[in-house]
């Protein structure tokens, strides 16, 4: 539902719709197959002012909030979500925008809008996961240098991306776990840096993911994100605080596509006679799923627009997050039942749906880490 939008709103939200019905279906299930990101989509996005709505427009981008991003991203989630990745070519721009230098912003976040870069985000370590203060890829000074060793994995964009921000230890001997990091601007084609790419996902798979290696990477101490050192914990959760409301619009956009073929298929399945969407509880499910979607949109919706207001509500954000992934989940597992063994192959579209719903339950926080932020925030105001 869309009835407390504004008219602008109305307008993104039905021109992205648009866009991912009319460029979408017909080559989804070939990306899956092939594990390769859809360049050709992703440019006609960029053109059509879709990709990183949210920067400011003296730095390329369309001016708006997070809300319209979310929109966007909901709405091509909804048609494919692999295919609705390609969003994702702006992840880490918020870093910049929210942290970056002036020269940092003029420099980086254009390019990303115009289609002729793509960005990401290098936060994980194979033995760090969630525990982001135990991350060890360094970054020491050497003159007016950063030397950076270390490696990253599950990194979105790692084989395509001309830069990323890279979550770096530089200050290893303060107090404070929480003080030792700090956000790093790498460009690709230094010497020493290197990404493979990993294959075999479940799902998403339009999406790459890598790993990534960096040997003796230097880069200018001005890529730097920020004036000081030892801010990167900080500057990392306050980039989630937005990023994790694109992940709940994700979940939100699977769920509501896996609801409509679910629909569409029920109608017209005949079982005893009767279309299965004539049985009281096949009603009953669709039911339960387009109320907990609705729900899970309000969530979103709320916290997209405090935060447009510049009003950051940590727990909010990560119950959107949380709520919209488990309802991407449980609505998706609805949606292939109700198709019975023809959800199971690939030939119907709500599998591909089915897989690729998980991930928005793990990224950018597990729903473990959702849930600790939550109750430590609500604890913490008790």
């Amino acid at each position: 539902m869309s009835y407390d939008l504004t008219a602008q709103q109305q307008d993104i939200k039905k021109a992205a719709r648009e866009f991912a019905e009319g460029e979408f279906p017909d080559v989804a299930l070939e990306y899956d197959k092939k594990e390769e990101f859809p360049k050709k989509i992703w440019k006609k996005a960029c053109d059509l002012g879709f990709m990183g709505v949210f920067i400011d427009e003296e730095y390329g981008g369309a001016g708006l909030g997070y809300l319209e991003n979310a929109i966007i991203t909901e709405e091509f989630w909804r048609v494919d979500p692999g295919l609705g990745t390609v969003l994702l070519s702006v992840l880490g721009s918020e870093f910049i925008l929210l942290h970056g230098r002036e020269e940092q912003k003029k420099k980086y976040l254009p390019p990303l809008c115009r289609g002729e870069c793509i960005m990401g985000m290098a936060i994980t370590e194979p033995n760090a996961g969630s525990d982001v203060t135990s991350i060890s890829t360094s970054a020491v000074r050497k003159g007016d240098q950063y030397v950076i060793n270390g490696s990253k994995v599950f990194i979105t964009n790692g084989t395509l991306a001309n830069y990323l921000v890279v979550f770096c230890c530089t200050n290893p001997d303060a107090e404070s776990p929480f003080g030792r990091h700090s956000m790093i601007l790498v460009e690709t084609d230094r010497k020493g840096f290197q990404a493979n790419k990993l294959v075999g996902k479940m799902g998403a798979r339009a999406s790459v993911t890598s790993e990534l290696s960096f040997a003796d990477v230097e880069v200018s101490e001005s890529n730097l994100i920020g004036e000081v050192e030892g801010k990167g914990f900080h500057q990392l959760m306050d980039t989630f605080n937005r990023t994790r409301i694109c992940v709940a619009a994700q979940g939100v956009g699977v769920a509501q596509g896996a609801l409509e073929k679910a629909i569409k298929h029920t109608k017209k399945r005949v079982q005893f006679g009767k279309p299965i969407a004539s049985f009281q509880v096949t009603q009953f499910k669709i039911a339960e799923m387009a109320t907990r979607i609705e729900a899970a949109r309000s969530l979103y919706y709320r916290g997209a627009r405090l935060l447009d207001e510049g009003k950051v509500y940590p727990e909010l954000i990560s119950m959107a997050k949380w709520y919209g992934a488990e309802v991407g989940v449980r609505v998706t597992d609805e949606a292939l039942q109700m198709h019975g063994g023809w959800g199971y192959f690939e030939d119907y579209d709500v599998e591909r749906f089915y897989r690729a719903a998980k991930i928005v339950e793990i990224v950018e926080g597990t729903k473990e880490i959702e849930k600790m932020i939550i109750s430590r925030e609500i604890l913490k105001k008790m």
